[in-house]
């Protein structure tokens, strides 16, 4: 059995429910990723164009608010689209999970930070949804990146979903927020994915700013 089966296998059955049951900030992250050997494909595997890292993290807690980095815990890797569901039908659905969790879905090398160089000059577009329209939302998204359905070349970072009260909030990131093209395709890319009205209100944020405006309110946490 391969390192990744293992570590996977191990992370699924003992570690991912003790991350999203408690609240405690102290529970390790077993998995490095960089450490990891490069994912398999198999001969009857769809392979992806990238390999794909699942993190959750819980935000508010007080290691969260010291550093947000040490409340990321990688989930498992893909690198074709059977591993993918196969990864995801081990997860709890968004609509059971607690308030302030996240689950980011991001390209192997690019952590789900602002500081993250493939993301210190990029943005998101954020959109809010119901909790009875986020499960589905996560998972077309999701589907939509890993299939390159964005057509913006390698502008797309990753992918986030924050349960929170009494709405969820999904957000796709890209490397450039300047690159107004690329930012204008991947809005309307998300309304057609999300089937959402014209009128329904879209926010685009710039993760410098948002780093900007922690430092001056003295907080460290990611919104």
């Amino acid at each position: 059995m391969s390192m990744e089966k293992v570590a996977t296998k191990q992370y699924e059955s003992k570690v991912w429910p003790d991350l999203v049951d408690s609240d405690d900030s102290d529970v390790e992250n077993e998995i490095d990723v960089e450490k990891l050997p490069p994912l398999e494909v198999g001969p009857n595997e769809n392979r992806l164009q990238h390999t794909y890292c699942l993190w959750f993290s819980r935000k508010g807690t007080q290691r969260a608010a010291t550093d947000y980095s040490k409340s990321l815990h990688v989930v498992g890797r893909c690198a074709s689209v059977q591993q993918w569901w196969s990864l995801y039908s081990h997860l709890i659905r968004p609509t059971a999970l607690k308030p302030y969790r996240e689950l980011s879905l991001f390209k192997q090398g690019i952590k789900p930070m602002w500081e993250d160089p493939a993301n210190s000059k990029g943005g998101q577009w954020l959109i809010r949804l119901r909790k009875n329209k986020i499960e589905r939302a996560w998972e077309n998204v999701c589907m939509a990146m890993l299939g390159e359905q964005f057509l913006v070349g390698d502008e797309i970072c990753g992918i986030v979903l924050q349960t929170k009260y009494p709405e969820d909030s999904l957000s796709v990131w890209n490397r450039t927020a300047t690159d107004m093209t690329s930012t204008t395709r991947i809005r309307d890319t998300l309304r057609r994915i999300l089937n959402i009205p014209i009128t329904t209100t879209m926010e685009y944020k710039i993760h410098c700013d948002s780093l900007k405006y922690v430092s001056n309110n003295k907080g460290t946490l990611k919104s």
